[in-house]
């Protein structure tokens, strides 16, 4: 038992992050609980211990992230599948072991996560062991996706064993009995919305009961239903990510004169599109032009702004337009789409090489104010507000003209740093941006936006709930 202990904890422990930790062993009842306790650190994926345990997962209290596992004392198992089986004629325990299992099934939208916890949640109370099997909406074979036994020196041989035979799928909603060497089996199908999604595999010595499989069925009603909701939002996640790279550059120019740092962390879920983005592309002519936005909102809505303006840009641009004249028409464009319209702050430059640096002809509709850090320490605001895009119909623009001298360093942000609040505070309250930049004397592009993030991240201790963009441009020799 002590090795087994040992090694949860070693595997809960390379998974922290990188600050200090402690671990808390705890006696309950029948099971040892493994603690790995931090502070203040992000809430990050984490992956079930390679060894069989009786629970695990990851919890927080206030500051506090808690990794744990639940391991059973030896000869525990048989001891509470009997106790179980003799209160299961009552029915608030029945009705209690169901929302326990239906709240840890419906606590992760990590589709590979699911067979863990179910067979978490039917070992040892309803059966010796499980197995899940997967696969993809009813299309193609089933596959093994997790197997744990009570009696964890089993489960190698009991894996051998089920590869053997062939699972059987049922037509429709019906559970299955057969034999597999010592144990009687139930295969319970997996259904949600009228779609099969795999069978789970029960085993105990004896004979199953009819209230047990009863149970079995209900849990396998609600592990799949959980298993398609973690399906579909790994899916919906997935096309966010890829609708959010899309309208993000896709790749990194090398500009002659220039040294460029950026920064973009949207802060939404993983299955939401954020509202801020960023651009550099070559225009033609040796010039060079670059963007940075924020959308009103996030999701669908804000995406379809953040394309629109990220295309015509980049087409107008090409065309010979000035920043001036690209800048109406966008705003043209966006009122254009009527009520599925977003307002949208712009900052919009385009960047010539000069002798001895760098012109930049700037417009800001609406943006936070751009930012000239000198080599000597001074900052200075460099654009005028000017109106933001896709409320007014009549409106023109006009472009600042600002010269780049070699060390200068160029700082265009979305307003999730500039409106990053603690308390009542915000963090450029009194020219809070402009002191942190003016820190940054002889740093490179890169380190002067990772400066400014970790600052954001620190500000606060709470989760920004903005998108945050950063843009440096650094003219360099």
């Amino acid at each position: 038992m002590l090795p087994v202990a040992e090694q949860v904890c070693g595997e809960l422990a390379a998974q922290v992050d990188q600050a200090p930790f402690e671990v808390v062993w705890g006696h309950r009842g029948d099971a040892v609980q493994v603690e790995v306790r931090q502070k203040d650190v992000p809430g990050e994926p984490t992956h079930a211990p390679t060894v069989p345990v009786e629970e695990w997962g990851v919890t927080f209290s206030g500051h506090l992230r808690v990794q744990w596992a639940r391991l059973s004392l030896p000869g525990s198992a048989e001891r509470i599948a009997a106790e179980w089986s003799e209160e299961t004629a009552r029915g608030p325990f029945w009705l209690g072991f169901l929302a326990d299992a239906s709240d840890l099934l419906a606590g992760t939208l990590d589709p590979d996560m699911v067979p863990a916890l179910v067979a978490q949640v039917v070992v040892p109370r309803l059966a010796s062991w499980c197995a899940v099997y997967t696969s993809d909406a009813g299309l193609g074979p089933l596959r093994p996706a997790y197997l744990w036994h009570a009696d964890e020196a089993r489960i190698d041989s009991l894996r051998e064993e089920l590869a053997a035979i062939t699972i059987p799928v049922a037509e429709g909603p019906l559970t299955i009995t057969m034999n597999l060497a010592d144990s009687h089996v139930l295969a319970v199908p997996l259904l949600a919305r009228g779609r099969g999604l795999g069978v789970m595999c029960l085993g105990r010595s004896d004979r199953f009961p009819d209230d047990i499989i009863q149970f079995a069925e209900d849990i396998g009603r609600r592990a799949a239903l959980a298993m398609d909701n973690a399906r579909l939002y790994a899916q919906q996640a997935a096309a966010n990510r890829a609708l959010q790279r899309s309208l993000l550059p896709p790749d990194e120019p090398e500009v002659p004169g220039l040294d460029y740092g950026v920064v973009y962390e949207p802060a939404g879920e993983t299955n939401e599109v954020g509202g801020d983005f960023y651009d550099l592309f070559a225009a033609g002519d040796g010039s060079w032009r670059f963007a940075i936005g924020d959308v009103c909102g996030t999701g669908p809505e804000a995406a379809a702004v953040t394309g629109l303006a990220r295309h015509t840009l980049r087409l107008l641009s090409r065309e010979g337009h000035g920043v001036a004249t690209v800048l109406g028409r966008l705003n043209e464009a966006i009122l254009e789409e009527g009520e599925r319209a977003r307002f949208l702050t712009l900052l919009h430059g385009e960047l010539t090489p000069t002798p001895d640096g760098l012109e930049a002809k700037l417009v800001s509709a609406g943006h936070p104010e751009a930012l000239r850090l000198r080599p000597n320490g001074v900052v200075e605001v460099v654009t005028q507000p000017q109106s933001l895009l896709g409320v007014f119909p009549e409106v023109s623009f006009k472009a600042d003209t600002v010269r780049l001298a070699h060390g200068d360093v160029l700082l265009a942000v979305t307003d999730g740093v500039t409106e990053r609040r603690s308390g009542s505070r915000l963090l450029d309250d009194d020219g809070g941006l402009a002191k942190l930049l003016a820190e940054c004397v002889g740093l490179s592009a890169q380190a002067v936006a990772e400066r400014i993030r970790r600052y954001v991240q620190d500000f606060a201790p709470e989760p920004s709930a903005d998108d945050l963009a950063i843009l440096v441009l650094r003219a360099a020799r």
